[in-house]
């Protein structure tokens, strides 16, 4: 085999290696059936949501899967592949796939990578059913803001007493 393919595939691995090592988390699936009209939309909606999606051989991507000891993931490579890298947070990478699947059946889920660990079709559903890290944030800061809210009430209300109580004694000191 010429030396200059042997170089260009061992950089198509460590390209691969190094997107799985900065991944949050993974998705594979098989693309088979979609049209390039669905590809295009796909890719959009990933791009959208900070997914890196690309089709590599599954040759390339096994060696890149063993070399960064996640061997066993290799079973799921069979048949045409493509692989969604979700850099920023864990979820969107499965939330995006997992939309995309229900409006779309050609588009078959195959498995994941969640932290180091695989996960199935299932596993990828559940991960796409989490709130994205923005919504959780939001949902702990209205949580720590609602008992200031509520101690505003109550204070406010106490105030109005407090005032209401001096008007009265100033009342009565004038009688």
């Amino acid at each position: 085999m010429n030396q200059a393919i042997i170089e260009q595939k061992k950089q198509i691995i460590q390209e691969i290696l190094e997107k799985i090592e900065k991944a949050q988390s993974v998705v594979l699936v098989d693309y088979r059936g979609l049209n390039v009209e669905e590809v295009s939309e796909l890719r959009n909606k990933y791009r959208e949501a900070g997914v890196e999606y690309k089709v590599y051989k599954n040759n390339m991507m096994k060696f890149a899967f063993k070399e960064a000891g996640l061997e066993a993931f290799n079973e799921y490579l069979k048949g045409p592949s493509a692989i969604a890298f979700s850099m920023e947070d864990a979820v969107s990478a499965a939330k995006v796939t997992s939309e995309f699947a229900k409006a779309n059946d050609k588009l078959e889920i195959k498995a994941g990578i969640v932290d180091g660990d695989i996960i199935d079709v299932e596993g990828v559903k559940a991960l796409a059913s989490i709130p994205s890290r923005e919504v959780l944030i939001a949902k702990v800061l209205g949580g720590l803001n609602a008992p200031i809210s509520g101690f505003a009430n109550v204070l406010q209300g106490n105030m109005r007493n407090l005032v209401y109580a001096l008007n009265q004694i100033a009342e009565q000191k004038q009688a």
